[in-house]
């Protein structure tokens, strides 16, 4: 057991001044706890009680390049003696517009914004004006952000579900206006023929499909072989506007997303997280066609700090980072992650464990269950997370920190060493949580 004494005070200290201790509710899952931490670099984060963790956190994803890597904080730091924001037009805003524009292949156009939620609302705004309908359809399991008319069938438990083929949009917080149900079908994922048959039923009402290119949020699910084509081809041939979230598979598994990744061009995309390898950056990009509608002032996209320099300087130094090493970068993340994949794997296998770890390099995940595969949100429901919670503590106190829910994710600055390290960890409590 690590020393966490500092960090449980100032959670306990926290508790009476922020809701909860913490400012976001994802945080409270945190396992062993809501930790405090005070620096990290490169594959390591440090703790207020000085432990030392490789990292497979990220900041919840953000950190493709690492903790602090240097071209970014370099460029934080000289934008910073220039000025912190200027709601105005400046010439990095440009910059890395174009720059996507070239590496991003649905990027005719692109808008900025602050979070990824505020994109996802930008791009759903965008589609409806665009087709003139209102519905969206979204998948069970998919995450689009936090507003009212994106969190729905988030968790749903089984109970409230509905029938796989045509599920019930459920809410996911008290407080959530239930005139947002209207708005939006729910379908399961990797589903074609029932993803057609509702929109030759609805192809009069849906605005857009939004989905992510591949679940990560729930259980690391990839698509089926020809189910974004599909979903391509279908919402081409009704009209229906196309919207990739690629908050989390942007710049991740592939310089322009998993949409390059695939060979999949959506109508709409939205990106963040890795966009500013740490700063808060977002943004919808698509068509022209689609974009113009902002461009005509038809559609309002607002934002005191969008663009702000700051955050922008640090979108130009990552994404130019990533273009320049290329080659090196990706290919290090996959041989990287799928060197720990096999490697659970293996501990796993011949521990006696069930277990599923898949994914590819530079996001796996990890379940403990008896299914070989998850094809959909409901299968993501048979796993034992008690133990998995268990395991993860288990890995905390051997300077191992991952997510509770299963994910793990690559940086371009974890080692060979990192991995060696945390297979040895990763076997260390395997045999703790289940002896």
């Amino acid at each position: 057991m690590r020393n966490r004494e500092k960090s449980d005070h100032m959670l306990q200290t926290a508790k009476k001044y922020i809701a909860g201790g913490v400012n976001s509710s994802v945080r409270l899952a945190e396992r062993p706890f809501p930790m405090f931490f005070e620096r990290g670099k490169g594959s390591r984060i440090y703790d207020v009680d000085g432990n030392e963790y490789i990292d497979y956190v990220l900041a919840y994803g953000p950190l493709i390049l690492g903790h602090s890597p240097t071209p970014v904080i370099m460029a934080v730091k000289e934008q910073l003696d220039k000025g912190l924001m200027y709601a105005a037009q400046h010439e990095l805003e440009i910059k890395v517009a174009e720059k996507l524009q070239r590496i991003v292949p649905c990027a005719e156009l692109v808008r900025f914004n602050n979070t990824g939620s505020e994109a996802v609302h930008a791009a759903l705004r965008l589609a409806r004006a665009y087709t003139g309908r209102e519905r969206i359809v979204k998948f069970e399991g998919h995450y689009h952000g936090w507003l009212d008319n994106e969190l729905i069938s988030v968790h749903p438990p089984l109970t409230k579900a509905g029938p796989l083929e045509a599920p019930f949009p459920t809410l996911e917080s008290k407080g959530q206006t239930k005139s947002v149900l209207g708005d939006v079908i729910v379908l399961p994922w990797n589903n074609l023929d029932i993803f057609a048959q509702t929109i030759e039923r609805h192809k009069d009402e849906i605005a857009a499909v939004i989905t992510e290119p591949i679940m990560i949020n729930q259980g690391g699910v990839f698509p089926r072989e020809g189910y974004l084509e599909g979903l391509r081809d279908i919402c081409t041939q009704h009209g229906v506007v196309l919207i990739f979230d690629e908050v989390i598979t942007g710049f991740r598994f592939a310089l322009g997303g998993a949409q390059e990744f695939f060979g999949v061009t959506p109508d709409l995309a939205v990106f963040a997280k890795a966009i500013a390898a740490g700063l808060p950056l977002s943004c919808v990009a698509g068509k022209k066609a689609i974009m113009d509608l902002i461009t005509r002032a038809e559609v309002t996209h607002s934002g005191t700090y969008n663009s702000n320099p700051v955050v922008m300087a640090a979108a130009w130094a990552t994404l130019t980072e990533l273009e320049q090493n290329r080659e090196p970068i990706y290919k290090r993340l996959f041989e990287l992650g799928t060197r720990l994949a096999d490697g659970i794997r293996a501990i796993m296998k011949l521990r006696g464990i069930p277990a599923l770890v898949h994914g590819y390099g530079p996001s796996i995940h990890v379940a403990f269950t008896q299914r070989e595969a998850f094809d959909d949100y409901r299968d993501t429901l048979d796993q034992d997370m008690a133990a998995y919670h268990r395991f993860v503590v288990a890995l905390a106190d051997r300077g191992v920190r991952s997510m509770p829910d299963g994910r793990w994710y690559l940086s371009a600055a974890h080692t060979e060493a990192d991995i060696k390290a945390t297979l040895k960890a990763v076997e260390e409590a395997v045999n703790e949580t289940f002896s």
